[in-house]
């Protein structure tokens, strides 16, 4: 009887064998680090910018590869998907994770990640288009109200964070517009850039990438990077609006391998080089560990449903 336990309790444990092989040799080769969006908006750029000081963290080359489209789907499907193994890991923002899987049928819930860290958490701004009929917030306003659809403003996605917070926006002011779909915030940058749409809502990183004005910080005070810059509540319309996103992986991904990026995720963010590259972006470093990064998207995720529904905002 004992021989047969004996033999028994070793089969068990040869499945459990490879895994943690593994995760002891890993990393081994480089590691794909998924940016969801097309280059230039601001998740890229906050990924690129945390990618060397992961690559100092955890000893091994991490090399940002872009997959860009439908809101963030795409790229987030790829993560979703891809082997637990710790060679493919993605950086998201909230709303590609917290509200997409609302409103198109995506590949992937809020639920079906490996959460790593927290990477950012950034205040959105207003944009202003060059070349726009306006060149202040109540100026964009008095265009709106001039004729229906006068507004013609960008948004990465039906449904982005940054759609919804436009559409709050004008709906506060008692205002409409025209929502002109791109696939991130990279194309909407070009977009204002040759004065094809009037305005767009996105992180601070974008005008400090592209020289874009600013019409107003979506908070309850000006932005140390943009002090010329109203805050909405200085406007009288005390709304905030912020993007946040962090390290995502394949949900089976084994501890040992999700603990080793959690730490080397928190020395990157920690870093001078990352903090450096943020605050030239504008951008807000912000550190939080796996468990805690999970609460938050989670809970965002029911509390959008319900937004969605009040917005009129419906799955495809």
């Amino acid at each position: 009887m004992r021989s047969w336990l004996t033999a028994l309790t070793m089969l068990l444990s040869l499945p459990l064998l490879p895994v943690s092989a593994a995760a002891q040799d890993w990393p081994s080769r480089p590691i794909q680090l998924v940016i969801p969006f097309p280059p230039g908006g601001n998740t890229d750029l906050m990924a690129r910018a945390l990618s060397n000081e992961l690559s100092r963290a955890l000893g091994a080359t991490v090399v940002a590869v872009n997959r860009g489209g439908a809101a963030g789907a795409i790229g987030n499907a790829e993560i979703h998907r891809a082997r637990p193994d710790g060679y493919t890991i993605g950086l998201s923002p909230n709303n590609a994770i917290t509200t997409q899987p609302h409103i198109q049928n995506t590949a992937y819930s809020a639920e079906g990640f490996r959460y790593l860290c927290l990477v950012y958490d950034n205040p959105q701004v207003l944009i202003l288009g060059r070349n726009a009929p306006f060149r202040d917030f109540q100026g964009m306003l008095a265009h709106a109200r001039s004729g229906r659809e006068a507004l013609v403003y960008g948004i990465p996605g039906v449904g982005s964070t940054q759609h919804i917070l436009m559409a709050q926006l004008l709906r506060a002011a008692g205002v409409d517009g025209l929502a002109v779909p791109f696939t991130g915030a990279g194309p909407i940058a070009q977009a204002a850039l040759a004065g094809q749409i009037m305005a767009f809502v996105e992180a601070a990183t974008i005008p400090a990438s592209t020289g874009l004005g600013v019409l107003a910080v979506l908070d309850h005070q000006r932005m140390p990077g943009l002090p010329e810059a109203p805050s909405l509540a200085e406007l009288g319309m005390p709304m905030r609006g912020t993007t946040y996103g962090g390290l995502l992986a394949p949900a089976d991904l084994p501890d040992a391998i999700a603990d080793r990026i959690e730490r080397g995720c928190e020395a990157a963010v920690a870093s001078e080089g990352f903090r450096t590259a943020a605050e030239r972006l504008n951008a807000v470093p912000s550190f939080a560990p796996g468990v805690r990064f999970r609460e938050r998207f989670l809970a965002e995720s029911q509390a959008n449903r319900a937004l969605l529904q009040e917005l009129g905002i419906r799955r495809e």
